[in-house]
């Protein structure tokens, strides 16, 4: 008997937004970062006026442990930042990253956001466009891409989230010690660059877009920001952001009527 091939599966239906739209990622916000906070608060500011929608691609904060985060002096008032665009009429979409894949329910109703799968495909000034926080495409780092698989289980999600949030806190404090400290080696050492991540995969990229009927694609994590065109196909890497250390950057990628354009956040 000869089996009956079967039909490729429809790529999903796009979210549609209205333009223009914003995308930011890799904010890695946290009380040791003022400046950061402020930049971004002043995009919020800037968005409520020229902004019909904001997509934040993962990793927002440096950590996150778990909701009960959302009631912490500092996350209650990011998100009530977020809230507040959200109530001037401009939704607020959150991905989540690698470092805040703990992010739920109470942290997106707080901050009045939509959280949304990795990937997303969306319709924008009429394009089609594939979202994604970018680390399921560097699939050369074998490493990483096992912690990956194992981090993003339920069941290993929920045995951390059973571990007394004292417990949580002290793994995030540490993290965020660590993370300190090379920030301070960084102004300490004039000479110093950022560190170097792992680049996205031509073959992980070519497969999600085949897969959603796009040509275009944005993404973080990586922290190498750029336009990458590739015959019909636009691969955009949004910017970490970080006005705390010796090599500020910030920036928004937006997405109008006449196309993408960057707008730099750093004075």
């Amino acid at each position: 008997m000869i089996a009956t091939p079967r039909p490729p599966a429809a790529a999903p239906l796009p979210l549609q937004v209205p333009a223009p739209a914003w995308f930011i990622s890799d904010l890695h916000l946290t009380p040791g970062m003022p400046r950061t906070l402020a930049a971004f608060r002043r995009v919020l500011d800037r968005a409520a006026q020229d902004a019909r929608a904001l997509f934040i691609l993962g990793d927002f904060f440096e950590f996150w442990v778990g909701d009960e985060e959302t009631a912490s002096p500092f996350a209650a008032d990011v998100a009530a930042s977020l809230r507040r665009l959200a109530d001037a009429g401009v939704p607020v979409y959150l991905m989540h990253g690698n470092r805040d894949f703990l992010i739920g329910t109470r942290f997106a109703a707080a901050a009045g956001a939509t959280l949304l799968p990795d990937p997303t495909l969306i319709e924008c000034a009429g394009q089609r466009v594939v979202l994604s926080h970018g680390d399921m495409l560097c699939t050369d780092d074998a490493r990483y891409m096992r912690f990956r698989h194992w981090t993003r289980k339920r069941w290993v999600q929920r045995l951390f989230l059973a571990l007394p949030l004292s417990a949580r806190m002290a793994v995030a404090q540490r993290l965020r010690a660590d993370s300190e400290a090379g920030r301070a080696r960084q102004l300490a050492n004039p000479a110093a660059t950022p560190p170097t991540y792992g680049d996205a995969t031509p073959a992980a990229v070519a497969a999600l877009l085949d897969a959603h009927g796009a040509t275009t694609l944005i993404h973080g994590h990586t922290h190498r920001p750029a336009r990458h065109a590739h015959g019909e196909t636009v691969r955009w890497v949004l910017t970490d952001w970080d006005l705390d250390g010796r090599h500020p950057r910030a920036a928004v990628l937006q997405l109008g009527a006449d196309g993408f354009t960057v707008l730099p956040q750093v004075d």
